[in-house]
């Protein structure tokens, strides 16, 4: 069974153009997303959870600054950070998500919370914090979320009616949202998706990370999947489903289907962002129709890689 175990990871679509992208950037991405593979792989590897796995190699991610969740979180119209994140499990679809969170250090162990010790699956704004309180999880404060070049992208549009998803239209930056899907040893599948929204982003938005079926599935039948990207479009298409939806009822394969939802379904929508996910079998795609996406993968075949442009 140990064969089939697979984790892959996302820290967003869109990404700095290659002329932006200094060489020191570069080795400090990789090194953060090779570090969220091999503590998830970890855990995979000594028949720990798919769960597991995923919620840890997002909080890896949410630690790290250079991603736009947990730590790296952008900033809202009011100068504060507004995360969300969501989980779930394939064998029974047993899921968890919360938006409009602030102060959370792990926005993903929060929404594990919901899916776990609640009779729901999305809590929001101060209800979500009472419920992170009462359970212990852990708090920052405002500073622990600071970051000059967050700060920096916010002056630009405080202020203003703009927002802008963590890429901007000039190409400079990148489409703010970290993820990760696994199969464990058993077969089972999960997926993980966590993000700090959109620069001044205002009227209490909600994206499509938290929402079960658009930012976030898995179904042990088909697939797990976690997205990145414009996240009215992926709600519109009803992206991470669509791939379950086109695996379960057409036949197709994990790679047949992640093209066509990612390469055709969200284009006619006129979206763009990817998606990473992984089958019963182990199998990985990590398709994306921008210039690049920050990602990685690693398999019970000893392959492992991490990649950001196409």
């Amino acid at each position: 069974m140990k064969s089939k175990i697979a984790v892959a990871i996302h820290g967003g679509a869109g990404t700095l153009i290659k002329g932006q992208m200094t060489a020191e950037k570069e080795i400090a991405y990789r090194k953060d997303l090779q570090m969220a593979l091999d503590v998830a792989y970890e855990i995979l590897e000594n028949k720990g959870s798919a769960v597991d796995a995923v919620e840890m190699a997002v909080s890896s991610l949410e630690d790290s600054p250079l991603f736009n969740a947990g730590k790296g979180s952008v900033f809202t119209a009011d100068g504060t950070h507004e995360m969300e994140a969501s989980i779930m499990e394939g064998s029974e679809r047993k899921a968890g998500a919360v938006s409009l969170i602030t102060g959370v250090k792990n926005p993903v162990k929060l929404a594990r919370l919901v899916m776990e010790k609640s009779p729901h699956i999305l809590l929001a704004g101060s209800g979500a914090m009472k419920f992170a309180r009462k359970h212990n999880l852990e708090f920052e404060n405002e500073e622990y979320f600071y970051d000059e070049f967050r700060y920096q992208q916010w002056q630009e549009l405080k202020d203003t009616e703009k927002f802008q998803l963590d890429h901007s239209q000039s190409k400079k930056s990148k489409f703010g949202t970290v993820g990760a899907v696994a199969c464990d040893w058993q077969g089972n599948l999960a997926a993980a998706t966590s993000t700090g929204g959109m620069t001044n982003k205002n009227w209490g938005r909600i994206g499509d990370t938290p929402l079960i079926g658009i930012g976030n599935y898995a179904n042990n039948k088909t697939c797990a999947v976690s997205c990145t990207g414009s996240g009215e479009f992926f709600m519109r298409g009803v992206i991470a489903y669509d791939v379950s939806c086109l695996m379960e009822f057409q036949n197709k394969s994990l790679e047949e289907a992640t093209k066509e939802v990612i390469f055709k379904r969200l284009p006619e929508l006129e979206g763009d962002g990817g998606l990473i996910a992984v089958d019963a079998n182990g199998n990985i795609a990590l398709p994306f129709n921008t210039e690049g996406m920050y990602r990685g993968f690693r398999k019970f075949n000893g392959v492992n890689t991490v990649a950001i442009y196409s």
